[in-house]
């Protein structure tokens, strides 16, 4: 039942973000925003969300196996945020509203770190680095907005 639960957790990860992905690919719009200097290539969100999303799940599974609820809520938040953020930005073209919704985001992601750190060390290490990529797409979400707003 240990790995089924696993398999959940990646299925709900993964799958997710699959599908929302591919459900809200950047179109003309985006091409055409005005934007940082740091933006990166387009190449690059495939592979780092496939990488985040596998360490999220492991993450989600260890504080589920573990029976800490507190940062089990702050994950499922912070999933909910992640699934919203892409049709906000990339459909419905709504830069600001993505922006408050991807603060809420980070703000989730921190408490799953604060809820975890001393309980859980490889549940805590699995969001670091999700912690900073969102980090680094809040500011580029928010200098977006600063450009074509």
């Amino acid at each position: 039942m240990r790995w089924v639960s696993l398999l959940v957790f990646l299925a709900i990860s993964l799958g997710g973000g699959l599908l929302v992905g591919a459900s809200n690919m950047p179109d003309d719009w985006y091409r055409h925003l005005a934007k940082p200097w740091f933006n990166p290539p387009n190449w690059v969100f495939g592979p780092v969300w496939t990488v985040l999303y596998v360490l999220i799940a492991v993450a989600g599974w260890r504080a589920y196996q573990a029976g800490n609820r507190r940062a089990l809520v702050a994950w499922v938040v912070q999933m909910a945020l992640n699934f919203l953020w892409s049709p906000l930005f990339f459909s419905a073209h709504a830069i600001l509203p993505a922006l408050v919704v991807i603060l809420g985001m980070l703000a989730a992601i921190l408490t799953f770190l604060a809820r975890t750190g001393a309980r859980d060390r490889v549940a805590f290490w699995c969001f670091v680095p999700y912690a900073v990529w969102v980090s680094y797409a809040t500011l580029l979400n928010a200098a977006i907005w600063r450009l074509n707003g």
